[in-house]
């Protein structure tokens, strides 16, 4: 984890992709020099702290070219539905980059996502390109899965699955990791989403016998350790804290 950074950030573009979603794009080129997959930042919506607390958005992909940092958000309360109202040319402070992110040390990666966990996976697979990527992605129906779209440019396959059957296979994208894995020899399972999802993925990770990281969602108010909101249990009692030691652990060290 390196050192944390406040940039203000100009807004590129703020739009719709989805009922509820979000791409935001922002200029932040002192946190993209020091981003890795898997980290995250804290974004404040508003300069007047109302809301007061800040919101944390993984990084869903970068350009460091143009000095373009990439976030993916869902509106789900006051906070988010504020941050719809930005527009370019709008400045955001942003604190950043946070926590662990993943060990991009493999060499045959598999990526499996839900939903709004598919962010942060976009930027793996961005970083690991060009070694040969796969991703599972899965969401509720065929609208909500413009990641396939998103993944297709930085992915070799893309396997999608849909809860109603609409788009890929029909149901959650777990079903689809021990079919997709035979005779793949991946060295590494690397998950974003929902606990239960990981859960499942860890487990058949582990019948798999394939090293396994999970990168775990859980509300945060400060995003580097002080407030003790976003704790999780270890394997072996000890509580973590996945803002700080998070969000990427080993799915062998964290109680899911």
């Amino acid at each position: 984890m390196g050192k944390k950074l406040i940039e203000k950030a100009r807004i590129v573009e703020n739009a719709a992709v989805y009922h509820g979603t979000y791409i935001l794009k922002v200029k932040a080129p002192q946190i993209i020099a020091q981003a890795l997959p898997g980290q995250f930042v804290m974004v404040e919506i508003n300069s007047l702290h109302d809301p007061l607390l800040n919101r944390p958005l993984g990084i869903a992909a970068v350009d460091e070219a143009e000095g373009i940092l990439t976030m993916v958000y869902r509106v789900v309360g006051r906070g988010t539905s504020l941050l719809t109202d930005k527009r370019p040319g709008e400045d955001l402070n942003i604190i950043g980059p946070l926590g662990n992110g993943f060990n991009m040390n493999a060499k045959r990666p598999l990526l499996i996502g839900g939903g709004m966990g598919l962010a942060p996976l976009l930027y793996v697979a961005q970083k690991f390109s060009p070694t040969p990527v796969e991703v599972i992605a899965g969401g509720r129906t065929k609208d909500e899965m413009f990641w396939a779209d998103l993944f297709a440019s930085v992915c070799d396959q893309v396997h999608v699955s849909t809860d109603d059957g609409t788009l890929g296979t029909p149901g959650t994208c777990v079903a689809l990791l021990s079919p997709v894995s035979a005779g793949k020899n991946f060295d590494a399972i690397l998950a974003c989403g929902p606990e239960p999802m990981l859960k499942a993925v860890a487990q058949c990770a582990q019948e798999l016998n394939i090293p396994c990281q999970v990168s775990l969602e859980k509300h945060m108010a400060c995003g580097f350790g002080a407030c003790l909101t976003c704790t999780c249990e270890s394997t072996d009692g000890r509580h973590l804290q996945v803002c700080k030691q998070g969000p990427v652990f080993n799915a062998d060290e964290v109680k899911l």
